[in-house]
This record gives structure tokens, C-alpha cells and sequence, in this order.
């Protein structure tokens, strides 16, 4: 007989090829009365429960878990995590929440069309389009409020070259680099170089905003390489680290880069805007509203798309497995 330390249910899914495990036992109680606070709690206390459920061996660098807790204010509560960061606003994830509810049952046609979501950086709209079998065919995302943060940042980066970025937030920050600028080919079998050119992007941006009040305590802002073939049209391929990219078109993201189309002026209200990622699956975008942010023009954006259940299994802890603490392999 095994003799087990710890066991969580969980049921994993992907969006647009990205993965969401939902975590749904085995998370030890958490302090707090908003989404944020029990976020907060989870990290100063649990925090080596995140690598053990996500790192390998029991998971991989791209993997994204989500953490379902109570709400006051909102249908659903949830918080993120990840390899090496706790994301406020995932939009991947909440598409991937959406689609692992109507798995379960816990929504469906008969509990009706929509839901609240209230996620660490706040409460969010959540469609759901059902066909007519009762499936979910698409879900529907009212994002925070996005807005442009810093324009026409020039930086010198070793081995790449001087860029020109503008930083955009989307539920997290967003460095947005033209792809073409750089001759970079936003294709799969280019992916690990990508990873590694935008990684020292990324390193170079965090120390030319040091010191910038606006991005304090705040992760650094991660490269989203975009590649238009339309002015309502791109791939995006968004650096997460050296080792791990998201493999959606990013939602928080899409976000901020249909803000960036809508603040430039290339995009006007009631456009659609289609971001794919390298394996040409799109999210669309379009404006939901307009409103105010951080003292700043901000724009409340819709993404739809839709997730697919890869498994509901057990993860199990054996007692005395030198690894049960995770590990990542950069």
C-alpha cells in the first residue's frame, strides 16, 4: 500500500493551448474577505503548495493553477497562480474557469447566461454563448480596465538591438514590441529563440522603469511580440520568462493591445479585433466600454474565446518522495 501525505482533485484544461488547473480540494483554509486577501494569505502561508501542484514533476513552467474561493460581492471567487508569479487577472484562466464550471455542472444552460468573477484585481463579466445541445461554445470576458502606462519607451538591448516599446495594462503590464521591427518571425518552430530574445527585453525594460512609481510592486511587465497583417488583425506571442510562453493569444494582453489600437486611434469603437497566437486559434476583442483608471483614459475590454477539459484526476503526494516539492528546469 502507498502510504500518501496529501491528494487534490483537480480538472485541467486548455485555452487556445495554454493550460488552467483548477484546484478544487485539498487547499488548506484561507484568511481574508475579499478575493485579494485570501490570495495574499495563500502566499504567506502556502505558498510551496503552488510549485508542488504546478512544477514538475506533477505539472510543467507553463503551467497556470487557479484557486477557487468564496465571494461576497461576485457569483464566483478565484485567484490565480503560476510558475513565477501570482497574476491578478488571468484572462486564459477565466475562460478555462468558465469552461471547467460547465464541465462539472455547476453552470449551465438553466442557471443562465452569465456569471461574476471576483479575481484579485476585481470583478468581472463573464457571457457564456451555449449551443443548442447545451454545450459551451464560447465564453464572453469582460476585462478590468486597460490603459496605456508609458509611451514610446526606447531601450538598448544586448544582442537585439535598440527598441521601442509602449507599456499597457491589461490586468497586468504589457511591454508591446513590433515583432517585424526586430525581424522576428512569431511561428512555432521559432519559439525558443522568441523566449530568449524577449526574456532579455523583458530585463532590460524592468531596469529602464525602476524607480517609475507607476509600476511599483508590481511584476515586471512581460514582452508581447505582435505581428499585424491588418490593423484589426495579428499574432501575438507574449514572453513570459526565458522558459515559458503563453501559448494563447494572451487575454489581459489582447487587452491591452486592443487599448494601445484604440488609444493610437488605428482602431475606432465597434471594431472587432482578432489576436491569434502562433497556432493560428484568434481571440476576439472589442470595446465594452470606455471609462476611467489610475487618473487615466482606460478602456473595458471583451475577449471571447473558448476552452477545452484535458482531464480530472487526483494528484497525489506520496510520503517520502524526494520531489514533492516541484521543480523547475530553466
Amino acid at each position: 500500500m502507498i502510504n500518501l501525505s496529501a491528494s487534490y482533485s483537480v480538472i485541467d484544461s486548455h485555452t487556445a493551448g495554454h493550460p488552467t488547473r483548477v484546484i478544487f480540494n485539498g487547499i488548506p483554509r484561507l484568511n481574508g474577505k475579499s478575493v485579494r486577501e485570501r490570495r495574499d494569505d495563500f502566499r504567506n502561508r502556502f505558498d510551496r503548495l503552488r510549485a508542488a501542484l504546478l512544477h514538475e514533476p506533477r505539472g510543467h513552467a507553463a503551467m497556470v493553477g487557479l484557486v477557487p474561493v468564496p465571494s461576497d460581492v461576485a457569483d464566483f471567487g478565484a485567484f490565480f497562480i503560476s510558475s513565477y508569479v501570482y497574476l491578478d487577472m488571468c484572462g486564459h484562466g477565466t475562460i478555462g474557469f468558465a469552461k471547467t464550471l460547465a464541465f462539472t455542472g455547476q453552470i449551465s444552460p438553466s442557471t443562465g447566461d452569465s456569471f461574476t468573477l471576483e479575481t484579485p484585481a476585481g470583478v468581472v463579466a463573464v457571457a457564456l454563448d451555449w449551443d443548442q445541445g447545451g454545450a459551451l461554445a464560447a465564453v464572453r470576458m469582460k476585462n478590468v480596465a486597460s490603459y496605456v502606462g508609458v509611451e514610446d519607451l526606447e531601450v538598448d538591448v544586448a544582442g537585439v538591438g535598440r527598441i521601442r516599446t509602449d507599456i499597457v495594462y491589461g490586468g497586468m503590464w504589457y511591454a508591446l514590441v513590433d515583432a517585424r521591427s526586430l525581424g522576428l518571425d512569431l511561428v512555432p518552430d521559432r519559439a525558443s529563440q522568441l523566449m530568449l530574445d524577449g526574456s532579455i527585453i523583458k530585463a532590460a525594460i524592468k531596469n529602464a522603469i525602476a524607480g517609475m512609481p507607476l509600476f511599483q510592486g508590481a511584476p515586471a511587465p512581460s514582452v508581447l511580440f505582435y505581428a499585424a497583417d491588418a490593423p484589426d488583425s495579428a499574432t501575438h506571442f507574449l514572453v513570459l520568462e526565458s522558459n515559458k510562453f503563453d501559448r494563447s493569444p494572451c487575454g489581459t494582453g489582447t487587452s491591452a493591445r486592443m487599448t494601445h489600437l484604440l488609444h493610437k486611434g488605428i482602431l475606432q469603437a465597434g471594431q472587432v479585433y482578432s489576436a491569434r497566437n502562433i497556432f493560428g486559434i484568434p481571440f476576439e476583442a472589442r470595446l465594452a466600454e470606455s471609462t476611467q483608471a489610475n487618473g487615466r483614459e482606460a478602456a473595458i475590454v471583451e475577449i471571447r474565446g473558448n476552452a477545452h477539459v484535458t482531464s480530472a484526476q487526483t494528484i497525489f503526494f506520496e510520503a517520502g518522495d524526494p520531489l514533492s516539492e516541484g521543480f523547475l528546469s530553466r
